[in-house]
């Protein structure tokens, strides 16, 4: 099923065709590259307003949960707060940012933040996997879908459960980049506009945020916490005065020197900053008096809708476009390797295009975004797919470093030196999961998940939830109640997982090692070791509600539409049941559960 389809060209060859036909073609293709662009548009512009959407909706509750100090110096609580964090909003170049200021601030040491940069990276993989699931229509198509997204989780998850611990023992992330930041004299500069110069007029015209406003709140300004993350006035003037001011007593003024005291009051000379607004905004929701939840709300929607539409009118137009010899170009030139000895610099190079290409969309997310429907139509392997992300995520971390250039002096040193964890995080990556191919777990990993999603399309909903939501609430929680706790509870399910995952490679490849009770797991209740009870459970709900639909109808035919309904019901049940995620593909027996099944379905019919 890792094989890539051949895309057969169904047209008339170019050589048949006469000179009115080759310019049809040409210009049809033309439009085709045209409408292609202008989706590829939409659905860069749809991201960068999801995220406007999910601050919106997210954004203060992450700037409060960034507050709390105590908690984000444990490292597991801040690896999971960083997460948590990133999915709200939806940008791990937020949160980062937010990070930036605390440590600029002074609320954070760059230690602590250290596991909060290493939770934004994994929160970030979550948007190309909420994307392959526009591909479940067809199973091969969304096997190599749900793989190709979900190899950058893995090698997020691997690189922080290695990478973490090794942390938290030497300081060794810490260490390397204060080394870096202190051997060399770096000038402020000026982060770059790219691909925003070509989307924010668009994006802009439907939203603008005050990002100040979350970075104020964890950094616990008063005013913030007032103040809508919707922003109203594009263009301020501030003027500062010093002027003589009363304070409550001596100890508040700005200097002995500049202290007065008349009587019972006390004067001081302080600098009094007043703003006046003389540029209104005009973007669309300026003049809307909508709590910032609401217009969230209203942008989420909307920008799922474009999202979701746009990506799949891109599969569909690829379709059309990669066809005969273009196709067995672009496959050629994208998956091939260099000839022998130099095959294993296709992979790096690989990794350098991922990376320039995130540099120039300045997004992970736009760029694994992007690849994603084309692993799944069969254009990209997955093995070519891997250092193209792992390539995003240097790419992304470039960005970061020059927005950490663009920050004052006195602020340079620890904003750059926390964007250099995150590059020197993803570089210690990929030297533990890319140059020995024996390493590349990850995308075993992912083609594992894979053929699991393609049985049971209903398990990649299981999987987004536990991975990015259960999974970080618990260990959060675990944290929380301490080392102890921590340990109690988290020790023993690392031992089972670790003697099951090596049962399991023993089972495959040395069984003979095993007693002979462990060799398969079929000592075990089938809940515990298939997902086909949970099939049949999931498969039994979808039939009830479908028999509750049908069933309503019935009770207002007379007898005879009744009999005919029936037949109809029962034919539908048998469809339902021969879907993918209801086939139990390889057992024998198939025939005669599905028959079983749907006896059961009239049965059930027959009762209501």
């Amino acid at each position: 099923p890792w094989d890539l389809p051949e895309l057969k060209d169904a047209g008339v060859p170019w050589s048949a065709l006469d000179t009115k036909g080759k310019v049809l073609t040409v210009l049809i293709s033309v439009g085709k590259l045209i409408l292609l662009l202008g989706f590829l548009y939409m659905f860069v512009c749809s991201l960068d307003i999801l995220s406007s959407a999910f601050q919106l909706v997210g954004g203060k509750t992450a700037g409060d949960i960034f507050q709390d100090n105590k908690i984000l110096s444990n490292p597991l609580a801040g690896l999971v707060i960083g997460v948590l964090v990133t999915l709200l909003v939806q940008s791990s170049s937020t949160s980062s940012s937010i990070v930036v200021s605390m440590v600029s601030s002074g609320l954070l040491t760059v230690q602590v933040a250290v596991p909060i940069i290493m939770g934004t990276n994994i929160g970030t993989s979550v948007t190309n996997t909420l994307v392959a699931m526009t591909q479940a229509g067809e199973r091969n198509t969304f096997r190599r879908a749900f793989a190709g997204a979900t190899v950058h989780d893995f090698f997020n998850w691997l690189s922080v459960l290695v990478l973490l611990p090794l942390e938290v023992a030497s300081g060794y992330l810490f260490v390397v980049t204060k080394l870096i930041t202190d051997s060399f004299e770096i000038q402020s500069g000026e982060a770059p506009d790219l691909l925003n110069v070509i989307t924010d007029p668009l994006t802009e015209s439907i939203i603008q945020l005050d990002a100040s406003v979350i970075s104020g709140i964890a950094t616990d300004d008063p005013e913030a916490k007032n103040k809508s993350l919707i922003k109203r006035w594009c263009q301020t003037f501030t003027n500062t005065t010093l002027m003589n001011v009363t304070v409550p007593g001596p100890e508040n003024c700005t200097s002995p020197s500049l202290c007065w005291v008349d009587g019972n009051y006390t004067f001081t000379l302080k600098n009094i900053s007043e703003t006046y607004n003389i540029k209104k905004c005009t973007h669309l929701f300026v003049d809307v008096n909508l709590s910032d939840m609401a217009v969230g709300l209203i942008l989420l929607a909307l920008s799922l809708l474009v999202l979701c539409s746009c990506l799949i009118l891109i599969v569909k137009l690829l379709n059309s476009m990669l066809k005969g010899q273009v196709a067995v170009v672009i496959k050629k030139v994208l998956n091939t390797n260099f000839p022998f000895p130099f095959g294993w610099v296709t992979g790096y190079i690989a990794i350098l295009v991922g990376a320039g290409m995130t540099f120039i969309v300045q997004s992970s997310s736009v760029f694994t975004s992007a690849i994603t429907p084309l692993v799944g139509i069969g254009v990209i392997s997955i093995e070519r797919a891997y250092p193209l992300c792992l390539g995003s995520n240097i790419g992304t971390t470039t960005t970061a470093i020059l927005a950490a250039m663009a920050s004052p002096g006195e602020t340079l040193a620890d904003a750059l030196q926390i964007a250099l964890v995150h590059f020197l995080f993803n570089i210690s990556g990929i030297i533990l999961w890319y140059p020995i191919p024996f390493t590349r777990v990850p995308i075993r990993l992912a083609k594992g998940l894979g053929n699991i999603t393609g049985k049971y399309r209903w398990f990649a909903v299981v999987y987004i939830i536990c991975c990015f939501f259960v999974l970080p609430l618990f260990i959060f929680g675990l944290s929380l109640a301490g080392w102890k706790v921590l340990v109690g509870v988290g020790v023993p399910l690392l031992i089972m997982l670790i003697i099951i995952i090596v049962i399991n490679i023993l089972q495959k490849r040395k069984p003979g090692w095993l007693p002979a009770v462990l060799r398969s797991w079929d000592f075990l209740p089938l809940w515990a070791h298939s997902l086909a009870p949970c099939d049949k459970a999931v498969g039994v709900l979808i039939a009830k509600c479908c028999c509750c639909c049908k069933c309503c109808q019935a009770v207002s035919d007379d007898q005879e539409d009744r009999a005919e309904q029936l037949e109809n019901n029962r034919t539908t049940h048998t469809a339902v049941y021969d879907n993918p995620a209801m086939s139990v593909e390889n057992e024998a027996e198939d025939g005669i559960k599905i028959d079983a099944v749907v006896a059961l379905n009239i049965t059930v019919i027959l009762d209501f």
